[in-house]
């Protein structure tokens, strides 16, 4: 805080200064005795500072819902998304993944989760004006092997499947060189990466998007049943990073998760978080539920798509919680340009 702009006598200013107070929380958050010790003020001088420092703040006036929803040019990241490479799946996400915060995809083996990051990976890149964010992606792999094979097929496909872009725009960009992917073998490595690479990349602007794959891999590993309190305190920890990693740059973080069987939890916990009437649920339990904002669920049907996605099989989307979207879900599928979602009648 800059203390000068208070209306109080520069004795005070100088004094707050000498005793190093970087913040107006200190104020507050400490007692009138603590203040005299290091301030060395009379109480009265440390009422005048308390009332000056509070009515500076309350210029700052608060923020409504409304304002939020309607002042899009004031608050650009309130309304900012990521899109997915794809209309339809855009259309079930009101634009894409939001900005700011973590959001979580789960699902069983082959639903389709490590294509989805893929294509996300390629999409950030692509300008704001076509749903990208203008930069590149840092992809954190705590299991299997990045799927490079994988993403040199969608990179020459882009100019397929994203139709909606300008031909000459997609080949100006560099896909292979703007994804940065690192392995965690074990969570110290992954909290090690998040808490000391990651900043560097943010801070050079080089990434806007950052992907765990996966998040419960190392925790199913290392921690037994026994060990629920470390878990959930690491989880926290990891969590709350990468909060502030995504707020502090304006950068989503993406999740997946893998999923455990249903039947083994209680109803109670299956309703607050939303897949009471599911036969599988994410892995890791509220601990890191709580630390989502989004979380989508993905699965793969025993349907064939219908034409012109003849020989691909029929997946779901699932929105299960979102401060900004009712439960809701689409179909896609993934064939060898990329992940598309699809409308589907009569099923």
């Amino acid at each position: 805080m800059d203390w000068t702009q208070l209306d109080v006598h520069p004795r005070i200013i100088s004094a707050v200064q000498k005793a190093n107070i970087k913040s107006a929380r200190d104020l507050f958050i400490l007692s009138i005795g603590d203040l005299q010790k290091i301030t060395q003020l009379s109480i009265t001088d440390i009422y005048d500072l308390q009332k000056a420092a509070s009515a500076t703040l309350q210029k700052h006036s608060a923020v409504t819902a409304l304002q939020l929803y309607r002042e899009k040019t004031r608050f650009p990241s309130q309304h900012q998304k990521l899109g997915l490479g794809c209309g339809v799946l855009n259309n079930l996400l009101r634009g894409g993944l939001p900005v700011v915060g973590i959001t979580e995809l789960a699902g069983e083996s082959s639903a389709g989760k490590t294509q989805i990051a893929l294509q996300l990976c390629l999409s950030v890149q692509y300008p704001e004006t076509y749903g990208g964010l203008g930069a590149g992606a840092v992809y954190i792999c705590t299991e299997d092997a990045f799927p490079n094979k994988r993403l040199q097929q969608l990179i020459k496909s882009q100019h397929r499947l994203r139709t909606d872009v300008p031909a000459d725009v997609v080949r100006k960009i560099r896909f292979g060189d703007n994804i940065f992917i690192e392995h965690t073998a074990d969570i110290d490595m992954l909290t090690d990466c998040i808490t000391k690479k990651l900043p560097i990349l943010l801070l050079r602007g080089q990434v806007r998007l950052v992907v765990i794959d996966s998040i419960a891999a190392l925790f199913r590993c290392e921690f037994a049943a026994k060990d629920a309190v470390v878990k959930a305190k690491h989880l926290q920890t990891i969590g709350a990073k990468l909060h502030q990693l995504s707020r502090d740059f304006t950068t989503p973080v993406f999740c997946i998760n893998q999923v455990t069987d249903a039947m083994k939890e209680e109803n109670s916990v299956l309703s607050h978080i939303g897949l009471q009437d599911k036969k599988v649920l994410p892995a890791l339990g509220i601990s890191w539920s709580n630390q989502l904002l989004m979380r989508l669920m993905v699965a793969r049907t025993l349907h064939e798509a219908p034409p012109p996605h003849i020989g691909c099989i029929l997946r779901t989307m699932e929105v299960i919680f979102a401060p900004h979207i009712a439960r809701a879900t689409c179909y896609y599928t993934v064939d060898l340009e990329g992940v598309k979602g699809i409308e589907v009648r009569g099923m």
